[in-house]
């Protein structure tokens, strides 16, 4: 089968398209095809070694696709079922694995590309309004990248929440994406201070809750935009790895809370996994969560993909699609 391959660190140019053996799947495991694989910016991080990975490697965790094969003592699932998840091994391939337990059943109704682009993005979004800062009516937050592949689906989520919201983007042309979502009010990066937006849309008094994706580039600001007690959740690293800073700035902005958090501890059991899928699903079925795929690559242009994710010129979600490649 035919795959994208890492045998070194460093630019997009790293990723090769090879002929490698179709995986077979272990106990407690299953094979699908890839019908639809996320581009994140974990995929990225991996391939330019901030976070190591043993290599080579078939990058890509987040994926849609049918089961194929069955390892020994699965039962949830059967060949031919279609099923998506965030924790594949190899997705950016025509054929991938992940543990059973870390894949849910498609329903009927939702396009396979749609379940491919919301496992990782969507219940990221679903674990950080719902859980990491639980959003309710009446509070303020500040959504950084605001049409971009989780930013967009957050902006909806924390609506649907009751929450008022205030997103950051780079161009006009996102701003009405980000608006189209929901955004009460959106302000681009490079025209408006956004902790001196922050401060506008509260009233004065700072935001509830800031959501970066950004990191580096905006990390400072994003404190300066919190209420006293407000939390800073930073959750990417678009712009590089925030830089060390000492806790008592939190103290000085006002005893706030800053938390660093990862899919995979809001997914610690599979029921909460599917508890968090199944809201997504219904949202989309019921015409209440839109899914955005903004670009598809077919399977050989795979560095043009993260080319696309990393020039962050793209909105909603960036996926490849392993049949299109043909």
């Amino acid at each position: 089968m035919r795959a994208i391959r890492i045998a070194a660190t460093g630019g997009a140019d790293q990723l090769r398209l090879e002929d490698i053996p179709v995986p077979e799947p272990k106990s407690g495991e299953i094979r699908f095809r890839v019908e639809s694989a996320g581009i994140n910016f974990i995929d990225i991080y991996q391939r330019s070694g901030l976070y190591p990975v043993p290599l080579p490697a078939t990058p890509g965790s987040e994926a849609a696709g049918i089961v194929t094969a069955l390892g020994a003592g699965v039962t949830q699932f059967k060949v031919g079922d279609r099923v998506a998840t965030a924790k594949a091994s190899g997705g950016y391939a025509e054929e991938a694995i992940a543990p059973a337990d870390s894949a849910v059943l498609i329903p009927a109704g939702i396009d396979l590309k749609l379940a491919g682009a919301v496992m990782l993005q969507g219940m990221t979004a679903h674990y950080l309004a719902c859980s990491t800062y639980p959003l309710k009516a009446g509070d303020t937050a500040l959504v950084h990248a605001a049409a971009g592949g989780v930013g967009l689906l957050l902006v909806q989520i924390a609506k649907r929440r009751g929450a008022r919201v205030l997103g950051t983007v780079g161009t006009e042309a996102k701003a009405a994406i980000a608006r189209a979502a929901g955004a009460d009010e959106v302000i681009l990066y490079g025209q408006d201070d956004f902790s001196v937006a922050a401060r506008r849309f509260s009233g004065g008094d700072g935001v509830h809750v800031v959501y970066d994706s950004v990191g580096k580039d905006t990390f400072e600001r994003s404190l300066a935009s919190l209420r006293p007690r407000g939390m800073m959740v930073t959750f990417g690293n678009s712009s590089g790895p925030v830089p060390p800073f000492a806790p008592l700035q939190l103290s000085k902005g006002g005893s706030l809370y800053v938390t660093r958090p990862t899919l995979g501890h809001y997914t610690l059991t599979r029921a909460e996994l599917v508890e968090r899928a199944t809201d997504l699903f219904n949202w989309m079925l019921a015409g209440q969560l839109k899914v955005t795929i903004g670009r598809e690559f077919p399977l050989a242009q795979a560095a043009d993909a993260h080319r696309a994710l990393e020039s962050r010129q793209t909105t909603g979600k960036v996926i490849l699609v392993p049949g299109g490649s043909r």
